[in-house]
């Protein structure tokens, strides 16, 4: 069930709406997509949060009534939209991700490629996507020292998330593969590929 969430003036153009989990945040989300608020011009969502943006013909109180009144879905599982990223699954930490989750490293992949991931907020870096999906069997902590450069394209996970760095920079992730697909690019709209509820399939190649 999800809570109802609480809301923050976020100057005097936006509000901010707090849950108690992502889950709420997620659900809420597909209900927006489902059912715009009139005058709400952006959406930005956050691992608790959601802020909405609105026009001068729209105030903050209604904005919040509009969204306490609509309903929450959950996303919908169409794979009609899913985007597959092709991964090479030799990452620096396939093998201890395998031995923290018991899996071994093949189990990893076969995880890791059987599920439907969703992105469900950007974050850290441009086109940094969080992503999600069902089950706790990936569920790793990051690395205790973070490396001081991870490159561009290095699928990680880490607690309940997995991603792809968009472009070399520090992090803490456990790398289990790697991706040559650009996750940012200012040459396309919009410039991240995987925003807030993109679909995500990876897939296993060779190198």
């Amino acid at each position: 069930m999800v809570s109802t969430p609480r809301f923050l003036p976020a100057g005097e153009r936006a509000v901010l709406a707090e849950f108690a989990d992502l889950a709420g945040v997620m659900a809420q989300r597909a209900a927006l997509a489902a059912e715009p608020i009139p005058g709400v011009t952006e959406t930005v969502t956050g691992a608790r949060t959601l802020l909405l943006r609105f026009d001068a013909t729209t105030d903050a109180a209604a904005v919040a009534r509009a969204l306490r009144e609509l309903p929450p879905v959950a996303p919908p599982d169409s794979e009609a939209d899913v985007i597959e990223v092709p991964v090479v699954y030799d990452g620096e930490d396939l093998e201890a991700v395998g031995a923290m989750t018991g899996l071994g490293a093949d189990g990893v992949v076969r995880e890791h490629t059987a599920r439907l991931w969703r992105s469900a907020f950007c974050g850290f870096a441009p086109g940094f996507s969080y992503l999600t999906s069902d089950g706790a069997s990936l569920e790793i902590p990051r690395r205790p020292t973070p490396r001081v450069a991870v490159p561009a394209g290095a699928v990680a996970l880490a607690g309940e998330f997995s991603a792809v760095y968009p472009r070399t920079s520090p992090g803490g992730w456990q790398l289990i593969g790697r991706t040559e697909m650009a996750m940012w690019d200012l040459e396309r709209d919009p410039a991240a590929l995987l925003p807030p509820g993109t679909p995500v399939r990876f897939v296993a190649v060779e190198a």
